[in-house]
Parts: structure tokens; C-alpha cells; sequence
């Protein structure tokens, strides 16, 4: 699809302003070589390793990302491949905010920072921007659309007490550990606790099993629900024996015309009603994965014990599986990939930074801050996404650039709004969105629903069809006439307002030849305001724009 919207996109540039499209480097090369070894599932069942993880002291974020260049060095002297160059700071800021707050800059956020001579000024905006309240929203947004699944049975679901709670508490910096401890011991009332979404949600014992198993300890545990794993050496016993613990969980959700808050508690008994429980459930003694038989008090809650245990520094699972995915986050792919398909068969790509980024994790007392200040402080990180002739055709996994991903439909609106503002109720009503009392909050629900890609879809592969393509070129927001007069005012001279025009959405100065078919094509223009909205709006429907690069 990236190239059908690469054409079309040719197309309005050379018939509508005689301009040429911004090329971007594809992610991966479908030639590239592969770096991962192969499980050998016919021979014999991959195993998980579960020895327990190594205590160290914590070091300082900068050793940290010193280490995270030191293993990924490794492998490209290995694979005898030489990394990209450094990347621009317009490249470096875009792709900042994208990351961590999950927008672009504005004009004037990127000029400053631009201007900025001091040679800590990238330490400086990964401060800030770790600092920002937009970092809880956007990490909110992340995580709210993994803990509740896309299905029918959640239509009536209320997901902003969960968005809210998260993004308060990763907003406190609360520690990774006990943000997972509240959401799988969490009872009450919605209205009083946000966290009981998750389990209003995941309404069943198998599938709060397998979205605990998935998100929190690395593990596809799915496919031993109802026989022993086909490909790895997981047991039915394994995943019943986990379930246990979700046994005695009674989630009320929003039922028909009742009003009250839905409502999450944990009795005293064991719920053995086939008819809430997939036919092959078994009611076997609850027990920690790949570990021994938890030691449980009938007569108290299961939860609490399970969240102890699955917390704990030592776990061999919990500190790795959010490592992996936090890597995936900012590199559009985990150390392991896919991320929730953590064993020996499917071993990591560079096993020893995933183990000490583990160990380091813990060692913070699982602060989430300080994992994305030493990726973000790595040269790795801060590596150009374009390829040099070394590594162009090379595995994306050895990182000798950076991977090129597809902004989230979060990011994509909240780009947009960044650019344009929020939407005028005349430009509401020619889009036939109802003005409602949180018309953002609903506006913005929609674009994203629409904009979804599918379960599992890789932030490295392009799935955006035409019909996405088409809604944003033809969307009355992006074809108003006001927009440019938000951003340039109306008496700036060609080249002040060219400059604001590439500032405000590519974020960065336009190239002298950019520059020249600009303003050539604004002296042709019968009227210079809307010369300058045909600008802005092609440039927003360029890949560069709608690309984390």
C-alpha cells in the first residue's frame, strides 16, 4: 500500500502544485538477510527458560545506554556492517516527540530547538518531554488498546476510567510493578477504581488467563487451554494451573438499562459453572508458571498471591516481557519478536542486552522513565533512519539504522491537531461529526477507530488502505481554508511563510530546491492564502508527514 500512496501522491504533486514527493527509505528490505537463528520445532518442543532473573545495583541511565550501543556495535562488527550516521536534530526532535509524547512538534517548539547550540540540548528534551503530562497520555493510549481487546462483548465497556488511571500513574512514575499489582488485584466499583476495566473487559477466566500470560509475562499460553502446546513445552496443566488463580473473580459489566458502576470483587469460592468456562477447563491447584504450586488460603483472595509473585524482581518473566516490549515501542520491533512469544525457540537477537536491560529494570525498582532515558540517550537511537550502502539491504533487528514506523492513529491525530488545531464546528458539520459536550475526546475516538490496523499488525509494515488515504485528503478539516491562516498570517512575506509551512508539518527548513518550486508555485497563484492551504495540505499527505521516521 506504501507505494500506491506514494503515486497517488506523485500524482497531486506533479498535476496540482509541479512539485516531487519526499522519498523515505522503506523499513526492511523483503531481501534482507535474517540475523535470528531458527527454531527447530521438528526435532523437539521449545522450551522457556525460567531461571530466576540476577540481582544487580542499579547504574546510572547514561552506563546504561553506553550498553545498549556496546551490544548492538557487537553484532554489526559481527555481521561485518557499518551504522548509519548520527541523525539530524530535526530528525532527532520529530521522532522524540513521537516516541514519548506521542506528537510532533510545533513550529515553534522546533525552531527553538533547532537554534539550540548547547551540545546537551538532546539529554535536555528527553527530560522534558519524560517530564510533560503528554508522555501518561500517550503512554495511556498504548496500553489502554493492549489491556482491553477489540470485541463485541466490550461495546458497552466505559474505557476512560482505565485511559485516566494509567495516565495519572505512569504520569507519577509509579513503578511498572505496582502498576501491574493494582490492575490484577483490582476490585470495587468502576467509578471509584479505573483499574477494574481490565477485568470488566476480560469478562473470563481463559481470557484474563491469556492477556496476563501475554502482556505482563511474555507467554502465548493460549494454545495450552485445551491440549499441551504443539510447538513449545507448555502443558494444559500450565495454563489451568494459572488460571486458578482468576477462579474466584466475579466482574459484573453494564448489563441493558441497569445505571450502576460495573463492578470487579473476589469471593470465597471457586466459580465451577461450565457455563462461564471453556469446555476444556480443568480445576487443578493454582501455580506460578514454570514454577511451583502457589500456597493459597482458601478463604482469602488468589489475586493478590499470583501479583506477588508475578512482581517480584527475581521473575523470570515479568521484568524481560516489559523490556521487550518498551524495545519494540522505540525500534517498531522487540529483541524477541513477536513480543509476546518469549521461549528458547524464538530466541532474542541480541540475548545479553535483553538479559541486563532485565536486570537494570528491576534494579530501578521497574522505573519506566529511566528505561526510556537510556534508549533514548543511546546512540542507537539517535541513529539516522536512512540506510548508507553497508546496511541497506541488512535485518532491521541489528539496528545499523533506525527502522522507519507507522505513526499510531493516536499519534497521526494528535500530529494533525498539532499542525491544524481541533476542528471548527462548521468543519464538524460538513464532516457529519456530532458536536457532543467532550466533541476532541469524541472526534478523536472516531479518527482512531477508523485508523485501527489489525491485532497484531507490525509497526514496521504499511497496512493503510485507501479508504484511510482517501479520508485524509478529502477530510473538510484539511481542506479548509482557515487552517493556513492559523499557522501564517496573512501579510508574511513567501519565504517566512514557506518556512513556517515545513516548520509546522515535516518539522524541519525546506531544501533550496524545495524552496524554489515552492515559491514558484505560490507567484503563480491567483490567491497567495490559498496557495499556501494547497501547500500545507499536500505536504500533510506525504509519507514523511504520516511516517515516524
Amino acid at each position: 500500500m506504501l507505494n500506491l500512496h506514494k503515486s497517488l501522491l506523485i500524482k497531486l504533486f506533479a498535476v496540482t502544485l509541479g512539485i516531487a514527493i519526499i522519498e523515505i527509505a522503506d523499513a526492511a528490505s523483503p531481501d534482507a538477510k535474517d540475523t535470528k537463528p531458527k527454531a527447530n520445532q521438528e526435532k523437539k518442543l521449545a522450551t522457556t527458560s525460567a531461571k530466576p532473573l540476577a540481582s544487580k545495583p542499579k547504574v546510572e541511565s547514561k552506563v546504561l545506554s553506553a550498553l545498549i550501543d556496546s551490544e548492538i556495535e557487537k553484532k554489526l562488527k559481527e555481521e561485518k556492517v557499518t551504522a548509519s550516521a548520527k541523525s539530524y536534530d530535526s530528525e532527532f526532535q520529530r521522532r522524540a516527540y513521537l516516541d514519548i509524547i506521542g506528537r510532533i512538534p510545533t513550529a515553534n517548539e522546533t525552531k527553538s530547538f533547532l537554534d539550540d547550540s548547547s551540545p546537551t540540548k538532546r539529554v535536555k528534551l528527553i527530560d522534558d518531554l519524560l517530564a510533560d503530562d503528554e508522555f501518561g497520555k500517550h503512554m495511556a493510549d498504548i496500553w489502554q488498546s493492549l489491556l482491553l481487546p477489540r470485541i463485541s462483548d466490550n461495546r458497552r465497556v466505559q474505557t476512560e476510567p482505565l485511559t485516566t488511571w494509567l495516565e495519572n500513574h505512569f504520569n507519577e512514575n509509579t513503578g511498572w510493578d505496582k502498576i501491574a499489582n493494582e490492575l490484577l488485584t483490582s476490585t470495587g466499583p468502576q467509578d471509584k477504581n479505573g483499574s477494574i476495566t481490565y477485568f470488566i473487559s476480560n469478562g473470563s477466566v481463559d481470557k484474563m488467563t491469556d492477556s496476563v500470560s501475554k502482556l505482563f509475562l511474555g507467554v502465548q499460553l493460549q494454545c495450552a487451554q485445551c491440549h499441551n502446546h504443539p510447538f513449545v513445552d507448555w502443558k494444559q496443566k500450565d495454563y489451568w494451573g494459572l488460571a486458578a488463580f482468576f477462579m474466584k473473580v466475579q466482574a459484573n459489566p453494564p448489563r441493558g438499562k441497569d445505571t450502576s458502576s460495573p463492578t470487579v470483587s473476589e469471593g470465597k469460592a471457586i466459580n465451577k459453572n461450565k457455563k462461564s468456562l471453556p469446555e476444556a477447563a480443568q480445576f487443578v491447584p493454582a501455580k506460578f508458571l514454570a514454577s511451583e504450586e502457589a500456597k493459597l488460603n482458601s478463604s482469602e483472595p488468589y489475586r493478590p498471591v499470583l501479583a506477588d509473585w508475578l512482581t517480584s524482581k527475581t521473575n523470570p518473566f515479568f521484568s524481560k516481557a516489559m523490556v521487550n516490549r518498551m524495545w519494540a515501542q522505540f525500534f517498531g520491533k522487540g529483541l524477541v519478536d513477536p513480543v509476546d512469544d518469549m521461549h528458547d525457540g524464538n530466541p532474542a537477537t541480541h540475548p545479553e542486552l535483553l538479559d541486563e536491560l532485565a536486570v537494570q529494570f528491576a534494579a530501578s525498582n521497574f522505573d519506566l522513565k529511566f528505561l526510556v532515558r537510556a534508549i533514548c540517550n543511546s546512540e542507537t537511537y539517535q541513529r539516522s533512519s536512512k540506510p548508507n550502502e553497508s546496511n541497506k539491504d541488512t535485518n532491521i533487528a541489528l539496528l545499523a539504522h533506525m527502522p522507519i514506523k507507522n505513526m499510531t492513529p493516536e499519534q497521526l491525530f494528535d500530529s494533525l491537531t498539532t499542525v491544524m488545531g481541533a476542528a471548527t464546528k462548521a468543519e464538524q458539520k460538513l464532516g457529519k461529526v456530532k458536536a457532543a459536550k467532550n466533541q476532541p475526546k469524541g472526534q478523536r475516538a472516531q479518527f482512531v477507530a477508523f485508523f485501527q490496523p489489525e491485532e497484531g499488525t507490525s509497526p514496521l509494515s504499511y497496512e493503510t488502505g485507501i479508504p484511510q488515504v482517501l479520508r485524509l485528503m478529502n477530510s473538510p478539516q484539511m481542506n479548509s481554508a482557515n487552517i493556513i491562516q492559523r499557522l501564517v498570517d496573512k501579510n508574511t512575506d513567501t519565504k517566512t511563510a514557506i518556512d513556517k509551512v515545513y516548520l509546522s508539518v515535516l518539522n524541519r527548513m525546506p531544501t533550496d530546491e524545495e524552496f524554489s518550486r515552492m515559491s514558484n508555485f505560490l507567484s503563480q497563484a491567483t490567491d497567495k492564502n490559498k496557495g499556501l492551504a494547497d501547500v500545507l495540505w499536500v505536504l500533510l499527505n506525504t509519507s514523511e508527514f504520516t511516517l515516524n521516521h
